[in-house]
């Protein structure tokens, strides 16, 4: 599977951590950074990764922030991803069984290693239960139209 991941200056160790784990088990993992010692705005990241898997350069992302709200807030605006901030593995087993999420979003200074670790392979094992298609198809129609220019929302 092909994952693009990031993160801000906040969890720079946890990113690299998952990078490196996703990539031993086999994954193509794109990292979209930021670097060490970097002070950097989540927003830029999470549209990075948000791009790619619009793009569908990278077919799942992972973003992790200080606290993973700011880069799942970030992500959720863009069209087409479905972000989910999880703290635990059954969180992130519903993320992907109930919502069909293709960003995760973890906090690097609210979870440790081991869990997010967990967590990302929870989601990625976990397949999409498509009777919940119906709610995905109403999450859709709440995006704003292709046609709409930036400044008409």
């Amino acid at each position: 599977m092909r994952i693009a991941i990031a993160s801000d200056h906040a969890a720079v160790a946890l990113r690299r951590a998952l990078a490196a784990e996703l990539t031993a088990a086999g994954h193509e993992v794109s990292d979209h950074g930021a670097d060490e010692g970097q002070r950097v705005d989540y927003p830029d990241y999470a549209q990075r990764v948000g791009a790619a898997v619009q793009s569908r350069d990278a077919d799942r992302g992972v973003l992790v922030c200080g606290t993973g709200i700011g880069m799942s807030i970030a992500a959720n605006k863009l069209a087409g991803i479905r972000a989910a901030l999880v703290h635990d593995v059954t969180t992130a087993r519903l993320a992907a069984q109930h919502n069909d999420a293709n960003v995760l979003c973890l906090g690097g200074r609210v979870v440790g290693p081991i869990v997010a670790s967990e967590c990302v392979a929870a989601w990625l094992s976990t397949p999409f239960e498509a009777r919940h298609q119906h709610r995905l198809d109403k999450i859709a129609a709440l995006e704003p139209s292709t046609d709409a220019l930036p400044g008409d929302r």
